[in-house]
């Protein structure tokens, strides 16, 4: 039988290449959204015009959180990202975002469910860490027994790595959305190119056109 993932699909460059990942596997893919009210709500459509491309069927779930604010740090290097744990930090988005996707793969009867986090190039997310990820198979097992596996396959790899495997999945820089401070200008919506999301799709770019992924 033909197995099943719930891809969590935020329409950046790292949930991106899950996609990919799971298609090369022969997986049937359902990409999964989740809608809950942030800024840079067009990675959502960046997510459905590549599900459309792919012939991925898209889901979107939406959450009506009140959530805090958070102050998005600008013109950081990446040394200076890796360093500390940035104020954009959402405590428990992605332990909300896992809870939702191991839910709606077992009403789908799916067996895995695949998220993009990585633990590298990052600064310092408790819930992007190998730590966490263990943590909630854990507790995944304990709430649903049979339930679906989680799969992170991009935990330990760099952005470089990332977008290097994005190619080689024939997916371009232009293809995905990475950045959480969107402005209006003429011609539609842009990025910053300050935050810290712009300022790793750049370097994961760059860095990644200098090597060849072999995996």
């Amino acid at each position: 039988m033909k197995r099943r993932a719930v891809v969590l699909h935020s329409g950046g460059l790292d949930s991106t290449v899950c996609v990919l990942l799971a298609r090369s596997k022969g997986i049937d893919v359902l990409s999964l959204g989740i809608d809950y009210g942030q800024r840079h709500r067009i990675e959502l459509e960046y997510a459905r015009l590549q599900c459309e491309r792919l012939d991925v069927e898209r889901k979107v779930i939406r959450l009506e959180w009140d959530k805090p604010r958070r102050e998005m740090p600008t013109k950081r290097t990446v040394k200076e990202i890796r360093r500390s744990v940035s104020s954009a930090f959402l405590p428990g988005r992605n332990a909300i975002f896992l809870a939702v996707a191991c839910a709606e793969a077992a009403g789908r009867e799916a067996d895995e469910v695949w998220i993009g986090v990585n633990a590298v190039d990052f600064s310092g997310y408790p819930d992007c860490k190998p730590r966490f990820i263990q943590s909630f198979r854990e507790m995944q097992r304990c709430a649903v027994p049979e339930g679906p596996k989680v799969c992170a396959p991009l935990l330990h790899l760099t952005k470089p790595q990332i977008a290097r495997l994005a190619r080689k999945h024939g997916l371009q820089r232009g293809d995905v959305w990475c950045c959480y401070r969107p402005t209006l200008a003429p011609g539609g919506v842009k990025p910053c190119g300050v935050c810290d999301a712009c300022v790793l799709h750049e370097y994961a770019w760059s860095e990644g056109s200098k090597g060849a992924v072999k995996s």
